[in-house]
């Protein structure tokens, strides 16, 4: 029994010392506490943060703007000429380093191709549906009836070659036929090329920076989601690699994530930016640009502008606008109005270049996306109707797939089944 009662009055001196270790533990972690006042741990909290008072009575801190410009870029005092009707402010080229634009951009690894296989590739969708199609219709010597012409009709008009160039290949083609200058089906289809190549050939006009502009402006017009500011940016590098200064301005003011993907352009190739806040008017940031590009002696000034409906008078009105703000300081500008169109919208791609032209004049065309359509004739509809040059296509994602556009090139990889890229 007493072993018992001694037993016990061991344990409770044994668990004593761990009892006072835990309370000298505990009174060494809330010493630093309550020595120092809480406030100080409290970080500056966002700007759209509401601090409430009773939780913390700080004075909210004061958060500064920073404006970061990609390149130092001396803007100098807007000077506005008499009976100006906007109100030009100084430039400012914002970067959000949190956006992340993608930016399309080959891979290093990716094995570079010659000029005439890399259109080759870009163009093996329309290939295999419009070109393709004309081949099974046509190779295989067989006899030119009505029929067949047609289905040829048939064929070209559903790849958006459209009924005015259509009917004028047709009628052509019927006319060889019938002075028996064409025996067969196969003689038919190399007509066909033949008939395709000169109709591309008055569009062929590659564009001639002038030297004597200082800048050369160019202004890019399109509706929305057509490819404006990443060809803006692929123009960019390829007019560096040529030697020329070149700047971009961010007319795009809609869209905050178009005056973005312009400057991280602008990063990457190192070439100045001028653009202002979301909702800007257009029509002062490209007046300050200019003047800015005027100042610099740059050789080149690429304009971005909104992508907007071709069929709102409003909207083309504000471009229209754009173009008399411009020659207030350079009545010769804009030199090229280079409208971007996206081959895959097939006809309306006609309504967008009538109604572009007739606004502010278009001087000519891009085609971007030939690389996604399984048609591809437009470009044929755009030459027989407008006569307008191409100055380039997009058979590509890469820098390199901006293409000038060449017609006999053009014609060689969209229907020469036996031809090796280079």
């Amino acid at each position: 029994m007493f072993d018992f009662f001694k037993r016990k009055k061991d344990k409770n001196k044994s668990e004593k010392p761990e009892s006072a270790e835990l309370d000298s533990a505990l009174e060494q972690t809330l010493e630093p506490i309550s020595s120092q006042p809480v406030i100080s741990e409290i970080e500056p909290q966002p700007v759209d943060v509401i601090t409430e008072p009773e939780k913390a009575m700080i004075k909210p801190p004061v958060v500064e703007e920073m404006v970061v410009e990609p390149t130092p870029v001396e803007i100098p005092p807007v000077v506005a000429p008499n009976e100006l009707d906007i109100t030009p402010s100084s430039a400012v080229a914002e970067i959000n380093p949190d956006v992340m634009v993608d930016v399309p951009v080959k891979a290093v690894a990716e094995e570079k191709k010659g000029f005439f296989g890399r259109i080759r590739s870009g163009l093996s969708k329309t290939r295999s549906g419009f070109t393709d199609g004309l081949a099974s219709l046509l190779l295989g010597k067989k006899e030119i009836d009505d029929d067949l012409m047609d289905d040829l009709e048939t064929q070209l008009i559903m790849a958006d070659v459209g009924v005015e160039a259509t009917t004028e290949i047709i009628k052509r083609l019927t006319a060889r036929v019938s002075r028996k200058e064409l025996k067969d089906s196969d003689a038919l289809y190399e007509a066909l090329i033949d008939e395709l190549q000169d109709m591309l050939a008055v569009s062929q006009k590659p564009l001639v920076i002038d030297s004597s502009k200082k800048p050369y402006v160019i202004l890019m017009v399109g509706i929305n989601g057509v490819g404006k500011t990443t060809t803006i940016g692929k123009l960019a590098k390829q007019f560096q690699k040529r030697g020329k200064s070149v700047m971009l301005a961010a007319g795009d003011t809609f869209r905050a994530a178009a005056v973005e993907q312009l400057q991280v352009w602008g990063e990457r190739n190192n070439v100045p930016v001028v653009a202002q806040h979301t909702g800007a008017d257009s029509a002062s940031v490209l007046f300050d640009a200019l003047q800015a590009a005027q100042a610099r002696k740059v050789d080149v000034l690429i304009a971005d502008t909104a992508g907007r409906l071709h069929n709102k008078d409003n909207l083309m009105q504000e471009l229209e606008k754009v173009v008399r703000v411009m020659q207030k300081l350079d009545p010769s500008a804009p030199h090229e109005v280079m409208l971007v169109l996206d081959a895959g919208t097939g006809q309306n791609a006609i309504n967008q270049t009538k109604h572009f032209l007739q606004s502010v004049g278009v001087t000519g065309l891009t085609l971007t996306k030939l690389d996604g359509t399984a048609k591809g004739g437009i470009i044929f509809a755009l030459a027989k109707q407008f006569g307008l040059p191409v100055r380039y296509i997009g058979v590509g994602e890469g820098i390199d797939d901006l293409r000038p556009f060449n017609a006999d090139e053009f014609t060689r990889a969209l229907f020469r089944h036996d031809t090796k890229e280079d």
